[in-house]
């Protein structure tokens, strides 16, 4: 049986001519104004949507700056009712408070500031550093633990003390034995093996730069207390082995007219970075020192005994 090939001729598909020339079919351009509708939405979506987050972090970092601060008319009656308050025995005078809050308000945005002693003014303090960080030690374990049990936000740490004030010229002696060495100005006091440096504070409280330290605490009123000696000299060294910050750190120390006091201060803190006095509160402005320097003052020859009483 004969068979036949047939072949099958395709033709390629001619899109239909009308009468303006060539245009594409209805149904492709209803794809593509489609897709030109969603491009345009959807970059119109990611304009607002960059516009609408630009101005959200510019909102919030006015915010975050105007709560840099604690209202000036906060930060003034906190301090107006403490000033009220202040003729209970051993806490600050009205002219004593005010010395320090003045020091914290000159802080831009925030204040590093150490406080030695858990005293009637420590929520005052951490008040009007608001923002800032605030860090006390205390000589009871106890204290600290309650402070912080009842206000869980404020950072305490409790330190033993071994001194007395009952030793303040063998302490002495001993710096002076020790000047070029273990009691020098500028070293990291964690290492330090020096008696009159706190070297068992939590390691991180060595290496931050403290803008103001107050020293109002421990104990120091009697011979066997603990006294004020090791934590006038370890602000000292923090003060002037200072990295970062501000060039200079300010430290108060209250009670001023005891003898252990004033003795450590003319010593360590130097009577040349002595600013004001105000009651029985002593302020100075201590700066860094290279690292190379052996004396914390400029006059190497402050120490004498006739600074102490026989």
């Amino acid at each position: 049986m004969k068979t036949t090939t047939k072949f099958i001729l395709v033709h390629p598909s001619v899109p239909k001519s009308y009468a303006g020339g060539w245009q594409a079919p209805p149904f492709n351009r209803a794809l593509i104004l489609i897709f030109v509708l969603s491009f345009l939405f959807f970059a119109f979506t990611l304009i607002t949507t960059r516009d609408a987050v630009a101005a959200a972090r510019i909102t919030a970092n006015a915010a975050a700056k105007s709560k840099s601060q604690l209202p000036r008319s906060v930060f003034d009656a906190l301090l107006q009712y403490a000033s009220v308050n202040s003729t209970i025995s051993g806490r600050l005078s009205s002219a004593e408070l005010k010395s320090v809050a003045s020091v914290l308000r000159t802080c831009a945005t925030q204040c590093n500031l150490l406080v030695f002693g858990i005293t009637h003014e420590t929520l005052l303090w951490d008040s009007l550093n608001h923002n800032g960080r605030t860090v006390f030690i205390g000589e009871s374990s106890y204290m600290v633990s309650k402070l912080e049990e009842n206000h869980p936000g404020i950072e305490a740490y409790d330190v033993q003390f071994t001194t007395k004030v009952s030793e303040l010229r063998d302490l002495l002696e001993h710096y002076k034995s020790q000047a070029r060495n273990e009691c020098r100005p500028v070293q990291n006091l964690l290492f330090s093996e020096c008696r009159l440096a706190l070297n068992d504070l939590p390691n991180h409280i060595y290496d931050v730069a403290w803008d103001v330290i107050l020293i109002d605490g421990p104990q120091g009123y009697f011979s066997g207390a603990p006294g004020r000696m090791a934590a006038i000299f370890t602000a000292g060294v923090l003060a002037r082995s200072k990295k970062g910050g501000s060039a200079a750190t300010h430290v108060f120390v209250h009670e001023i007219d005891r003898e252990a006091e004033r003795v450590c201060s003319e010593e360590f803190l130097c009577a040349e970075n002595l600013l004001e006095k105000k009651d029985s509160l002593a302020h100075f402005l201590v700066g860094k020192m290279d690292a190379n320097g052996f004396d914390f003052c400029s006059n190497i020859d402050s120490l004498s005994s006739s600074k102490l009483t026989s």
